[in-house]
């Protein structure tokens, strides 16, 4: 019981207007910057920074010439403010929402593929059988969606099934393919299909260095002992088709993505054969019960999923 009481005692001092406090002096490095910020006199910056250490038992900042410098307690005071005080702001606009009508929110990560491919039409399907309710769409590699879901920071998530989901429950939602994308004139445009050990001898863009596209590229091709001639990384899928137009490189993509963005910009494609290009991608959840509204939202994409399996395009 007692071992409880200075964590119950520490958490007492954390408000969060000291938080923001704390955070100000953090941003702008020295107490009449934050003071000015704040509105309030140096001194009190000062006497609040100085109650707030005495009550944690740590120093959080040092003065240096040039300013403060955080401590390592001070540092992880920090990460934590800041997601505590956009938790709080995320609070206030909701709750700002619900007094409007909105029944529920739902916070959902991605990767680009489930983003570009499927989502639009299964998001649209949803909101129009349940206006009431709010989406917030945040697009990251299928590390960070499963990291973000896990930490809490969206209710569920969309990422390649090769990541590891450690502590998620795991459901399939799509299926897909890669292609490559070139010129129409490109030597390997009359192809119809090539493995990846036969295009090791041109360029490649390729998309950001975190996503599993390029992972998959990059494996590969050590596995086979060879380069990976990669031109560029670029962070989107029409970036590595405009890239393959002007003959920057061989883009690697979704097939349904070649589909909408391939044949306006003339463009060929051809399929990889190696057996990682066939693709699924996974929804992710915590463990344990979700929001009514997140709920819906998952048993609606379980369903479209279904759906598209029934009837395979």
């Amino acid at each position: 019981m007692s071992a409880d009481l200075p964590a119950a005692a520490t958490l007492s001092r954390l408000d969060l207007k000291t938080l923001r406090l704390f955070a100000a002096i953090c941003q702008e490095g020295t107490l009449n910057g934050a003071a000015r910020r704040a509105a309030i006199a140096p001194s009190a910056v000062s006497k609040r920074l100085a109650e707030l250490e005495h009550a944690l038992g740590c120093t959080l900042l040092t003065r240096e010439p040039r300013g403060m410098r955080l401590t390592p307690a001070g540092e992880t005071l920090l990460h934590h403010t800041r997601r505590m005080l956009a938790s709080a702001e995320q609070i206030a606009l909701e709750l700002a929402e619900h007094a409007r009508g909105v029944r529920g929110f739902v916070r959902v990560l991605a990767n680009l593929s489930a983003i570009v491919e499927f989502l639009p039409e299964d998001l649209q399907a949803f909101l129009a059988a349940q206006p009431g309710i709010r989406l917030d769409l945040e697009e990251r590699p299928s590390g960070g969606v499963v990291a973000g879901v896990e930490e809490g920071l969206a209710d569920l998530g969309l990422c390649a099934d090769t990541s590891d989901t450690r502590s998620l429950t795991a459901y399939p939602y799509r299926s897909d393919r890669l292609v490559l994308v070139m010129p129409a004139g490109h030597p390997l445009s009359g192809r119809g299909a090539v493995a990846l050990a036969d295009t090791l001898d041109y360029d490649h863009v390729g998309l950001h260095a975190e996503s599993s596209i390029y992972a998959a590229l990059r494996d590969e091709a050590r596995r086979l002992g060879r380069p990976l001639r990669l031109r560029m990384h670029v962070p989107s899928f029409d970036a590595i088709c405009r890239m393959a137009q002007v003959g920057m490189g061989l883009g690697t993509v979704p097939e349904h993505v070649y589909a909408l963005l391939g044949p306006p910009m003339r463009l060929a494609a051809v399929p990889l054969t190696d057996p990682w290009a066939q693709r699924t991608l996974s929804l992710v959840v915590r463990p344990g019960p979700l929001t009514p509204a997140a709920t819906l939202l998952l048993e609606h994409l379980r369903g479209a999923a279904a759906g598209a399996r029934r009837n395979p395009a």
